[in-house]
Order: C-alpha cells, then structure tokens, then sequence
C-alpha cells in the first residue's frame, strides 16, 4: 500500500528591499510594507527583509530619525538591523527592490541581472515603479538632510507600498 503523499504549501512570496547603509530608505520599505501585509491578512504568505549596497552599518540599528519618522506613522523598525546584500539573496528573494539607479547598478552587477537566470528567482527592480501617480523614479537619500527628508520618504515609501501590495495580491491568487 502506497502512502498518500502531502502537497507542499507554496514557498512564500520572499521581498527584499534594498538601499545603499540599510539604514534609512530599505528598512522604512522592510517596515512599511510588513505593517501594510499584516493589515491585509498575508503576512503569513509573504517574506520581507532589506539589505544595503555597502557594508558601512552592518549590524547597526537603523538611523534614529527614520525610526522617529516611521513611528510617528504607526511603523516599528526597533528590531531591525542593517546588513549587506549578498550573491545568496538572487536566490532566495522574488522581488528585489531598490531605492535608487545608483545602488539599482551595484545591485545588478552583486546578483547577476535584472531577471531571473540558473539558480536565481529574483526580479531587480527600481522600487518606486509600483507608485505610478509618483513623479519621482528614485527615493532620495534622506541621511544628510532634515525632518521633511525622512517625511518625504515614507510618503513615496507608502505610495509603491501599495502599489507592490497589489501586484503581490494578484501573484498569490494565481499560486
């Protein structure tokens, strides 16, 4: 007599946010956007973490005044600690979002390409194409600015937030 095979759940749906320290931009998005997939009920379904071009902050919480920002906003990034991206992250993420042309470069070159090949799932992409009713193609470094810095941030953050937040809705419906 045979045994019954189990089918295996589906692997989560794993996104990885990516800015130059990992210490500003990628952890707001890591933070945003984990708060946007818990109000929607698919937290469970859906991996998320950040990584930086550079390994400057390694280890290192994120910087005080986006943690002020986002928690203003109803967003923790407390636990979060910065680290660098890695060649293994083309492998183990969907979606690979970057905050910027400059580090969307260094993060072709670290993975291997913008899509998928031998060996890699991950998509690179600029993440502010989820925000079309957004001017702006890159979020701006807010490190060595002000307070409306960080503000301005967490709105462009917020806007692609949704919109991945849709994209990520119709790719489990098709699973």
């Amino acid at each position: 007599m045979m045994a019954a095979s189990r089918a295996q759940p589906p692997a989560k749906l794993a996104i990885l946010f990516v800015c130059m320290g990992n210490i500003c931009r990628s952890p707001t998005a890591e933070a945003v956007f984990r708060a946007k997939l818990t109000e929607a009920g698919l937290a469970d379904l859906v991996e998320v973490d950040s990584a930086g071009t550079h390994a400057y902050h390694v280890g290192d919480q994120p910087d005080p005044r986006s943690v002020a920002a986002a928690a203003r906003r109803g967003y923790d990034m407390q636990s979060l600690r910065a680290r660098q991206l890695s060649t293994y992250d083309a492998e183990r993420f969907d979606y690979v979002l970057v905050m910027d042309k400059g580090n969307y470069n260094t993060t072709l070159r670290a993975l291997g390409g913008a899509e998928p090949g031998e060996g890699q799932r991950a998509r690179v992409r600029l993440f502010l194409e989820f925000a079309p009713g957004v001017r702006e193609v890159e979020v701006p470094d807010p490190y060595v600015g002000g307070p409306e810095g960080f503000e301005h941030v967490l709105d462009l953050i917020e806007a692609a937030s949704d919109g991945l937040l849709a994209e990520v809705r119709a790719r489990l419906e098709d699973r």
